[in-house]
């Protein structure tokens, strides 16, 4: 078989140079950083399918064993061949159908004698090597168990694991690391599994998994002290410099060279690492910031400004139109100074989780103010025991329902790491390991109707939505609740609708017989902005309070299907859909 040759990482001798004294540990000058081919390290060059060719009788063992020929094989075999025989770059049968992940011929030839951590190629590898490379799960279970051992090192000073991260396989990653491979394991030259990735994977896999497992951030390599995020600025990752940030990485970490990441950073004039970079040491509380700074580094401070921005802006509005000022003009400028505060707060100190934090910051703000109303404007005019006590449990089932949908536990699907290593065992020794049935974040077999919820980061049993009103995950723990919260709610929304009318009736003039329904509004809207602005809020809230929850029961009572699985009922095998239906499993039972 015709190979690429091995790359070189020798480098001539310079002030701006790293060498090593092995291939496997990359380069670190910047502008040395290339992309690597998966073949260029010594290793044999896998086929693919057989070719339709009906005669292999003239087919060495080698050409057979490549392309999967296993009557040919044993025929060989049982002639006299030695299974134990290197060809001549070194590499024998095992190498071969390991490469090209032939588990038939890997068995047989191991029932033969074949020595199953056998060094051979270029590089020194074993069969367990060249699987990995290629990510052959399905090979590397088989190899592993028939005793081989994944910790042996290549001629590069790479293990299984660190091959494993180079090149993205995941699975196979979770796989050593349920088997007891060291998250941490430093290859010949001191570098971990996380730094590979961060080097050579531009995707959010394998580092999050390694992240899951708890690996070690700020471990520095042997021969150059750079972190993982220092390989990863090298290379340029912005998907996993994020990552990194996330997990708590030591931006102030140097090098031998006493470079930090931000200084590598500066050195490429990558605009994106720079400010990211920055960002995470003020959040750190470096550089002396200013006390706004301060101010926007502070997650709390600024998940609170995220939910007290729609108390500030709702009550202004109504305030300003309330106001007994009759130029427009001026309640103009201070509606623009309004607009001015809210562009400044959002540019100042929302962030990503906005669109979690808001929508409930504006539930919570608008019910605030229509409870404010209806003690304060509604109070004395209503009777006590016909409206105010109904309306007051009402509002008691509404808190505690609203309560329960918020900070209860939706169904979050909780394992420990020991659980979470053995279903990763199972799961790959019997050909399970895919992404519909394992969640490679949380780490665990996601039960049937379950899903991860993205924005919580986490599976959630019987999952139906993300409710940004609540700010929380709508599932098999809290469900019930968020049904009783929408129930109660539309009822309150109704009171508060019916306290408005009231309070027109007694308070203001109009004329709605006589000049019609326009003037009606005109003339409310003038009588009392603040009540016109409240009743406003209360329409919206009934309009998408009302949709959902005839959307919910619908899906409940005659569809048997929580709102996910209406949505992504063709990505599941045990829904029947078709053009006009979808047919649920759960609809006999009301499974919720």
């Amino acid at each position: 078989m015709q190979r690429e040759e091995g790359f070189n990482t020798k480098m001539a001798d310079g002030p701006d140079e790293y060498e090593s004294e092995a291939g496997c540990v990359p380069l670190l000058h910047p502008e040395e950083i290339k992309p690597q081919s998966h073949y260029n390290h010594g290793y044999g060059e896998p086929l693919g399918r057989k070719t339709h060719i009906d005669d292999y009788s003239t087919w060495d063992i080698v050409k057979a064993t490549q392309y999967g020929i296993y009557e040919r094989c044993r025929e060989l075999v049982e002639a006299g061949y030695d299974v134990r025989q290197p060809d001549k770059e070194n590499v024998t049968l095992l190498h071969w159908a390991a490469i090209n992940n032939r588990i038939d011929l890997v068995k047989y030839y191991i029932s033969k004698g074949a020595i199953v951590d056998q060094l051979g190629g270029d590089l020194n590898s074993t069969p367990l090597h060249w699987a990995t490379r290629q990510g052959h799960l399905s090979m590397v279970v088989q190899l592993m168990k028939y005793g081989a051992d994944p910790s042996l090192i290549d001629g590069e000073g790479c293990s299984c694991i660190h091959l494993a991260a180079q090149f993205g396989h995941t699975s196979i990653v979770a796989y050593l690391i349920a088997k007891g491979q060291d998250v941490d394991m430093m290859d010949q030259n001191g570098m971990t599994p996380l730094m590979w990735a961060a080097y050579r994977t531009h995707s959010v896999d394998p580092t999050r998994l390694l992240l899951t497992f708890n690996v070690s951030v700020n471990l520095g390599d042997k021969y150059h002290k750079n972190t993982a995020l220092h390989w990863a600025v090298l290379a340029g990752n912005t998907t996993v410099i994020s990552l990194l940030l996330e997990a708590g990485a030591n931006v102030d970490a140097q090098n031998i060279k006493g470079e930090s990441a931000l200084d590598l950073a500066k050195q490429r004039k990558n605009v994106w690492m720079i400010n990211h970079l920055q960002e995470a040491r003020q959040a750190k509380g470096y550089d002396n910031p200013s006390f706004l700074r301060k101010l926007k580094a502070d997650k709390e401070f600024r998940q609170k400004v995220m939910l007290g921005t729609p108390f500030l802006v709702i009550w202004l509005v109504g305030f300003i139109a309330d106001l007994n000022i009759d130029s427009w003009l001026i309640k103009g400028l201070m509606y623009g100074g309004v607009w001015a505060t809210v562009q400044f707060l959002s540019k100042s100190f929302f962030d990503h989780s906005m669109h979690s934090a808001l929508p409930l910051g504006i539930y919570l703000a608008t019910k605030f103010w229509m409870y404010v109303t209806w003690f304060f404007w509604f109070w004395n005019d209503l009777n006590f025991l016909f409206i105010h006590l109904p309306f007051l449990a009402n509002s008691i089932a509404l808190f505690y329902n609203f309560g329960k949908s918020w900070k209860s536990d939706p169904g979050i699907i909780k394992a420990t790491e020991e659980q979470k290593k053995k279903t990763i065992v199972e799961l790959a020794e019997t050909g399970s390991l895919d992404l519909s049935i394992f969640c490679s974040t949380c780490l665990i077999r996601k039960p049937v109707r379950s899903k991860h919820c993205g924005v919580c980061n986490r599976c959630i049993a019987k999952f139906d939505h993300h409710c940004p009103w609540v700010g929380n995950c709508v599932g098999a723990g809290n469900h019930r609740y968020f049904m009783g919260y929408l129930f109660f709610l539309l009822f309150m929304i109704c009171w508060m609708i019916y306290g408005c009318i009231s309070y027109w009736g007694l308070h203001c003039e109009t004329s709605y017989t006589k000049d019609g329904f326009w003037t009606y509004i005109t003339q409310i809207a003038t009588c009392s902005p603040w009540m016109f602005w409240m009743f406003l809020n209360s329409v919206f809230h009934f309009m998408w309070v009302a949709v959902l929850l005839m959307c919910q029961m619908y899906q409940i009572s005659c569809l048997g299907i929580t709102t996910n699985e209406r949505m992504n009922a063709r990505r599941y095998k045990h829904f029947k859909v078709t053009t006009t239906s979808i047919e649920s499993p759960f609809k006999a039972t009301r499974d919720f």
